[in-house]
């Protein structure tokens, strides 16, 4: 895929409304490398500043030059429970060619603009699950597929593929790896150069995986449909918080990807900034980081006093605690598209690189 344009000096017309910023960041895996030409906060009175559009810098130049620092955005006031970012970022429907392997039978190429979403209470016209291309697979008649919606772990489960039952998958984003995940597979967002494994699971693990879905849609249920996460924490230099009983409201961050009233990860750091517990949030937009390309998320760049810089930066997990860290929670979705039901527990925490 041929590389997007640099906003280092905003006069590219494809660039956008870009302003210049100090520096450069690093990947995931060297964090968030790359120019940064969009952004917005929260700050502790609640209130939101808003950036521009933005693109990553080149991922093998070691050398480029600092960009000049940007000007302080305007803050824009924020009403509880009713937040809508200013400026309108959005990513790319996914239109490119993919593919499928399913361990033992085959694998299956589709057009993405050709598959329908089955979860159109989650995801708006356009955007698609992991497991609405499996299902495509099945509608065109390249596998045998058996499958229903339960309603107890609000998600699709596959029970059969060419008659053979227990199957559970992986993927990845673009410059991404494989990942163990404890996720519900029509809430997993695909977009394009996204890498999609389906495979046979341990029973044991699988029960256990539908286990902690009922668990939540349980939770849900008790708390009148809120969502409240029992405990959440933000580890960071000098700080380590411990937040409990985190009501979660929805804010259309991604209003793009997510039908209204769809909670994400991100929502529970935001309703907690609105509501005074951190003394600064800040977002910014990324179209791509280094080699991975289409990002096309906010990411978060501070927490209270810490702020990303080089080599570290935050990274979260969430979902049930028997999952916790790389055995299934910890996955790499953005934060903003990542849909919560009702998770056990969330985490942000610090890393350096």
């Amino acid at each position: 895929m041929a590389n997007k344009p640099r906003c280092t000096d905003c006069k590219d017309p494809k660039c956008g409304e870009c302003v210049k910023i100090t520096g450069s960041r690093t990947s995931r895996r060297q964090f968030l490398k790359g120019a940064i030409c969009s952004g917005l906060a929260l700050s502790s009175v609640g209130a939101l500043v808003s950036g521009c559009a933005s693109a990553a810098s080149e991922p093998e130049d070691e050398t480029q030059a600092p960009i000049e620092a940007a000007p302080k955005p305007t803050p824009i006031a924020i009403e509880e429970g009713s937040w809508t970012p200013p400026a309108s970022h959005a990513g790319s429907l996914p239109t490119g060619t993919g593919s499928v392997e399913i361990k033992g039978i085959g694998t299956f190429s589709f057009e993405a603009d050709q598959v329908k979403t089955f979860r159109p209470d989650i995801f708006q016209p356009g955007y698609l699950s992991l497991f609405d291309v499996v299902a495509h697979l099945g509608e065109r008649g390249d596998i045998a597929l058996e499958t229903h919606f339960d309603k107890e772990l609000d998600t699709h489960v596959i029970d059969a593929i060419n008659g053979e039952s227990g199957w559970w998958y992986q993927a990845h984003y673009s410059a991404g790896w494989w990942e163990n995940n404890a996720f519900r597979m029509d809430m997993y967002p695909y977009k394009d150069e996204t890498q999609v494994q389906v495979h046979s699971e341990h029973e044991d693990r699988l029960a256990s995986i539908y286990r902690t879905f009922e668990e939540e849609v349980a939770r849900l249920e008790e708390h009148g449909g809120q969502i409240i996460i029992p405990e959440l924490g933000i580890r960071a230099p000098g700080s380590n918080h411990v937040f409990q009983d985190v009501v979660v409201r929805p804010h259309g961050v991604r209003s793009d990807v997510l039908q209204p009233g769809v909670a994400t990860a991100l929502d529970a750091l935001i309703s907690l900034a609105e509501e005074g517990q951190l003394s600064s949030l800040e977002l910014t937009w990324y179209e791509r980081i280094a080699r991975a390309d289409p990002v096309d998320s906010y990411w978060v760049e501070r927490v209270d006093e810490a702020q990303a810089s080089g080599g570290c930066g935050f990274v979260y997990e969430t979902g049930p605690r028997a999952f916790s860290g790389f055995s299934g929670s910890h996955i790499h979705i953005p934060s903003d598209v990542r849909v919560t039901v009702s998770p056990e527990y969330a985490l942000w925490f610090w890393i350096c690189l």
